[in-house]
């Protein structure tokens, strides 16, 4: 029964991230809006959902380790893994507003969650404060998108044959109605292949015998993370770059501003942070999101070699993490030779793309 749901759950997600790519990417051409907000909005919320509907239950019922590690766990693993992937299948070009844009908000949430849980919690009021910044961001994004449209709308209103080919458009995902049809029947799949996802993994976590926390930052992380893995993979293979990177920036964001946001307001007190997350893992967090900036600024691009550093780190983090949950007695070598070695390694590796980019000194964004 756990196989069969675990099989059940990934062709789920296979054929909901088909159906929201395709229906997202038509809704941006029908309203007007970019491919990028779409990505970073529709996309983006629709696929965090999963972790939206866990956390919310989690918060509920008081087991806190696996709402807040679900979120960490999720964001780590939609930068190093989803990206990663990603780019392995295709060099993904990212768009200049999300380098000036995006990932500097996605960093600030990282280091505003880290802020608040510095006492320990994350109280209601602060997770209110997540929402009302939810709101004001999508909010200007649309609003930006829109202006942006209509700009490029004046500038070649003249070019006739453009407004012809678009009102004679006849595929039959063209019309609007349908579209939004498509992006519901893929959320609801999503959202489906990645319960059963959950329930088998955990189930065979728990008879293990691993902590609530590292399943939240593991299993359940990565499970509901399988819309961002679906809906991505897609978009690259599709072309949809835009979607594809759109949708793993949007997605961080929301974790932290909304998941936690609504959690803290849903849970019967403060959400407690466990000590090793604030120590460790949200540091983790907001390392992967820092390190998205100088790799998005070379060239704009993030390429396959970088696509493989994200997905090796993956591999080393989530090792870590089990070598710590079974306190094994490699665990404080393998530890040494990541300080050591390893993260020193890739900082100064950053360090000279980064100074070779800007001596190149690219186009403006």
């Amino acid at each position: 029964m756990t196989l069969a749901l675990l099989a059940g759950g990934l062709i789920l997600l296979i054929v909901g991230g088909e159906l929201l790519v395709r229906g997202a990417s038509k809704l941006a051409i029908s309203t007007g809006i970019s491919p990028l907000v779409v990505g970073l909005t529709v996309v983006a919320f629709g696929t965090s959902s999963p972790e939206l509907a866990v956390s919310l239950q989690a918060a509920a019922a008081g087991e806190v380790d696996i709402a807040l590690g679900n979120v960490v766990g999720s964001n780590i693993f939609n930068v190093l893994l989803i990206l990663g992937l990603s780019a392995l299948i295709t060099p993904l070009v990212v768009d200049g507003q999300i380098i000036r844009q995006e990932v500097p908000i996605m960093i600030g949430a990282s280091l505003l969650l880290f802020a608040v849980s510095l006492d320990g919690g994350i109280s209601r009021g602060e997770g209110a404060v997540f929402v009302i910044l939810l709101a004001g961001y999508t909010t200007f994004l649309i609003w930006q998108s829109r202006r942006q449209t209509q700009a490029l709308q004046s500038e070649y209103a003249g070019e006739r044959h453009i407004a012809d080919s678009l009102a004679h458009r006849t595929a039959w995902d063209d019309k609007l109605p349908v579209q939004l049809l498509l992006i519901a029947a893929g959320l609801v799949l999503l959202v489906l292949g990645s319960g059963w996802l959950i329930e088998a993994a955990t189930t065979i976590a728990k008879a293990l015998g691993v902590s609530e926390l590292v399943i939240g930052l593991t299993i359940v992380a990565a499970g509901t993370s399988l819309p961002e893995v679906a809906a991505s993979v897609t978009a690259a293979l599709k072309g949809q770059r835009d979607i594809a990177v759109g949708n793993v920036i949007g997605s961080n964001i929301f974790n932290i501003l909304c998941v936690l946001g609504i959690s803290s307001l849903v849970a019967p007190t403060a959400l407690a942070v466990a000590p090793s997350l604030l120590r460790f893992d949200m540091l983790v967090m907001i390392a992967v999101a820092i390190a998205c900036l100088p790799i998005f600024f070379t060239g704009r691009t993030i390429a396959r070699w970088e696509g493989a550093v994200f997905l090796g780190y993956y591999v080393a983090y989530t090792a870590y993490l089990i070598l710590a949950a079974q306190r094994h007695d490699v665990l404080a070598t393998y530890s040494l030779v990541m300080q050591a070695f390893v993260l020193p390694l890739t900082a100064l590796t950053l360090i000279i793309v980064v100074a070779r980019a800007w001596k190149t000194r690219p186009a403006p964004l």
